[in-house]
């Protein structure tokens, strides 16, 4: 069977290498005469898997001492919620920067919890470009501040860390999570569903500040407080064993191939070779500013929308798969992340390059 290049935004395409390392685990784990979804995470066999997931994934992102590395279910929509929750004490207020249609959801579920303000959105020019920061308006006293570095949906991403002083910055690194290093010091909290970079859908990791744990609302559920999960090794109940153990091989991977800064290498020579192609043509067009694209989800359209069904059509049948982009942007988008080859880029390209020769 011929394997796909599968631009899908998410649950996304994995290394082969794992693929095929959790393919020969998967009946007999390392002599243990059983799968890894079938063993108990009290075990020996699963904490060690466990352990070596974060040990892999601490080196990777050199996670300060004093943070906490977690691995939990609930998605990053979870922690939409979970982040207040455990952050809100003396302050039940948080600023976000909304640049995208996950900042907006992240917004409407922490309203729940206390005073939400948007600092500064990108709404009202279609979240095509960032927010200057001189235009942000934050709130001394506000518990945390919200962003969201890459935006999966638009093709957004920040260009940098954003300066907010001592207030603590909370990120939703999800799409872009591993995909270049990662100052975590600059961070209170980050969190990612690992199905873009990280592994498969089923775990999200949290890294959190030791100093902001201990003060979540009473009505926290256990399995969001980041305090009970931490003490209890992220197992204060049976975590995704499998999509953690699937994590840790991509985690190894990562490390195997130059770490963050080889991801962050790749990454880049895949984006601008795309983006370079969409420049140069009268055919496509991306809408995101240059200086606010993402090296992730590269979102194109094309000259004319009556063409799209077949562009589709001819791409799946090229070995081009999940190329359409979504509902509220409409077009195609790309997704590019790290188990992404290059030489599916250049399928792409090629595959571009033929279908506006013919309708062009």
């Amino acid at each position: 069977m011929a394997r796909v290049y599968n631009f899908s935004a998410g649950p996304a395409t994995l290394p082969v290498e794992v693929l095929e390392k959790a393919q020969a685990d998967l009946l007999d784990w390392q002599g243990s005469g059983m799968s890894v979804m079938e063993m108990s995470h009290r075990g020996d066999a699963f904490v060690s898997i466990a352990e070596k997931a974060t040990q892999d994934l601490r080196k990777l992102l050199n996670v300060p001492d004093n943070y906490s590395v977690l691995f939990l279910q609930g998605g990053a929509a979870g922690q939409f919620a979970g982040v207040p929750m455990n952050l809100f004490g003396d302050s039940d207020k948080a600023d976000y920067v909304v640049t995208g249609n996950w900042g907006k959801k992240a917004v409407k579920e922490a309203k729940k919890y206390g005073d939400i303000a948007v600092a500064a959105s990108s709404e009202e020019g279609g979240f095509t470009e960032i927010p200057g920061r001189d235009g942000w308006q934050l709130r001394d006293d506000a518990a945390y501040v919200h962003y969201t570095p890459n935006e999966t949906i638009q093709g957004v991403e920040f260009p940098d860390v954003p300066e907010v002083g001592d207030v603590p910055l909370v990120a939703d690194w999800s799409s872009a999570f591993l995909s270049k290093p990662i100052d975590v010091s600059k961070y209170g909290v980050i969190y990612a569903g690992a199905q873009k970079n990280a592994g498969p859908a089923g775990v999200t990791v949290v890294i959190v500040r030791n100093d902001l744990m201990g003060s979540a609302i009473k009505s926290t559920p256990m399995v969001l407080d980041y305090q009970q999960q931490a003490d209890a090794d992220s197992m204060l109940n049976t975590p995704p064993c499998f999509a953690w153990y699937m994590a840790g091989l991509t985690f190894e991977w990562i490390l195997a191939n130059g770490g963050l800064e080889g991801m962050a290498e790749r990454n880049k020579r895949k984006a601008d070779k795309l983006y370079g192609f969409i420049d140069s043509s009268d055919f496509y067009r991306n809408p995101v500013a240059p200086e606010a694209r993402s090296r992730m989800n590269v979102p194109f359209l094309l000259a004319d929308d009556d063409l799209n069904k077949a562009f589709l059509a001819q791409a799946e049948g090229a070995g081009l798969s999940t190329l359409k982009g979504h509902r509220s942007v409409g077009g195609m988008r790309a997704s590019i992340y790290n188990a992404m080859p290059e030489a599916g880029v250049d399928a792409l390209i090629d595959f571009m390059r033929g279908f506006e020769k013919d309708n062009g």
